[in-house]
């Protein structure tokens, strides 16, 4: 599997996978993971030309491949398996699953991967996943049963799908924000790939002229714990990257704090510029510095 715990993964930018032109401009931005999009921005009718579209770009793209995920279509509808059948021989970097159910969905994939694997001479285990989890409402209940699941390195959630999940005629409160059930999404999202080990992603900002207002958003959600956000348009990219590294000011306050312990390797709390820091701060301190180094 393509190490990419460490390798940077702030930016995810989808692009339709029915339009070479917006591949190529997907894989050529500075996004982190671009991700070539066969589910909800390919009409069925367009299905079948997506998938060869998508293939025959990635048997023949010359950079890293390792950064391009496909997105299919869910497990449980008639898509997925002709996606994967089409995607597989061209070995994407790596898979988005959306609408996942749970678990169970992450197992089954891993088993039509390493099938996919075998036949396409690629290493078993070596595609790498990051799921969808609270775009149906029973998925909502299942996002902190992903520990250990094969494959995964990545989990985001979707406000959009789970607002039709549910009959909502919106997913936005009277303030513009996300109303309570999605934020407890990206509560359950957060905690979720918290618990598995591996990296949260926030979900899109819809309204890509609003540069300023992805900005806070992203240095929010980052401050939350997030690693990273997807992306609709190439000009969130540089926006999105740029929130999720650490500032230099960020890095110089963490050497401090990694500094002050280190030379009292005994002490469970320290002074440090008018306030106590306990072992729980130095942790945060050594991952925001390894965070940094994989910049």
């Amino acid at each position: 599997m393509t190490d990419l715990k460490q390798r940077p993964m702030r930016s995810w930018l989808f692009s339709p996978g029915d339009s070479e032109r917006k591949m190529t401009k997907c894989a050529k931005s500075a996004a982190d993971i671009a991700i070539f999009d066969l589910e909800d921005a390919v009409s069925i009718e367009n299905k079948a030309a997506a998938r060869q579209m998508v293939h025959d770009f990635l048997s023949g793209y010359e950079g890293d491949a390792n950064r391009i995920f496909v997105r299919i279509n869910p497990l449980d509808g008639p898509y997925a398996l002709l996606d994967l059948a089409a995607i597989m021989p061209a070995k994407p970097g790596g898979i988005m699953l959306p609408k996942a159910q749970g678990r169970h969905d992450v197992e089954t994939l891993d088993k039509y991967l390493e099938a996919l694997e075998v036949a396409n001479d690629i290493e078993r285990g070596t595609t790498p996943v990051i799921v969808l989890v609270t775009e149906t409402a029973e998925s909502m209940f299942r996002c902190g049963d992903f520990k250990d699941a094969p494959r995964l390195v990545a989990m985001t959630w979707g406000a959009e799908d789970l607002a039709d999940a549910i009959g909502a005629s919106s997913n936005r409160d009277e303030s513009g924000g996300y109303s309570h059930t999605y934020e407890m999404a990206r509560s359950l999202c957060l905690l979720g790939a918290s618990s598995a080990n591996i990296a949260p992603v926030e979900t899109i900002e819809g309204n890509f002229r609003d540069l300023e207002g992805l900005r806070k958003r992203a240095e929010r959600v980052r401050r939350d714990g997030f690693r990273g956000m997807l992306a609709i348009h190439p000009a969130q990219v540089a926006v999105i990257n740029e929130a999720f590294t650490p500032g230099a000011d960020e890095i110089a306050e963490a050497h401090e704090i990694v500094a002050l312990f280190d030379a009292n390797p005994g002490a469970g709390a320290i002074g440090y510029k008018g306030r106590m820091l306990d072992r729980p701060h130095l942790a945060r301190a050594r991952h925001l510095l390894a965070t940094a180094e994989s910049r």
